[in-house]
């Protein structure tokens, strides 16, 4: 941990769920799984004014990487690897920290589409709000989605994020400013229970729910 970044390097993990920060060596796996995932990430993120298979080439990936971990340095971002059996599946970053009086940082994240709908994105998020809003001594972790983006969205709600309003042409995406949502959460709300046991709690009472009857 260092005094300009608390919090930092991080590594968690629940179950087959893991994250871990980015490192060189997961160029070749991140190049392979952007690229294949164009269609189902691209409509969601900003552009890079180049092409996506240019800009998610290993080479990319080193560049982003250098820019990240001075950023690290800074104090202003984790990025992370969000991990699967131990196998890159997506990323999840905090980025735009903020400390003193605000004490507050964003999360966002993207998953492999092989591997949604399998609570790994939901799990990775909680893991790392839990530990930013406690060893990484933030009060505060806002997430800001598209309301079009139906899989993000229900990530925000299934950990209980507040969701305070939309913000009106937020973003430039895909070709205009972009509406969204923004979630949030305060250190206050998991004093009492970690988020990632209220997930878990919350899919044992899921799971556990007689069906309806027709």
């Amino acid at each position: 941990m260092t005094l300009s970044n608390p919090g930092w390097p991080v590594h968690l993990e629940h179950e087959q769920v893991s994250v871990r920060p980015f490192r060189r060596s997961d160029a070749n796996r991140w190049s392979e799984l952007r690229r294949a995932n164009e269609a189902w990430l691209a409509p969601w993120e900003p552009g890079t004014g180049t092409t996506w298979h240019e800009a998610h080439s290993p080479a990319a990936f080193r560049a982003m990487l250098r820019s990240l971990k001075r950023s690290v340095k800074d104090g202003t971002s984790w990025p992370l690897a969000v991990c699967w059996d131990g196998k890159l599946v997506g990323g999840l970053t905090v980025g735009n920290i903020v400390r003193r009086a605000f004490g507050s940082a964003y999360a966002g994240y993207w998953i492999d589409r092989g591997h949604a709908g399998r609570n790994i994105t939901a799990t990775a998020l909680a893991l790392v709000v839990d530990h930013a809003l406690t060893v990484g001594r933030l009060h505060r972790i806002e997430v800001n989605i598209r309301p079009e983006n139906g899989p993000s969205n229900r990530v925000a709600e299934k950990l209980g994020l507040r969701r305070e309003g939309l913000h009106k042409r937020y973003l430039y995406i895909d070709g205009d400013w972009r509406d969204h949502y923004g979630y949030a959460v305060t250190a206050e709300e998991v004093v009492s229970e970690r988020m990632v046991d209220r997930f878990e709690r919350l899919k044992r009472a899921e799971a556990e729910r007689p069906a309806s009857s027709s």
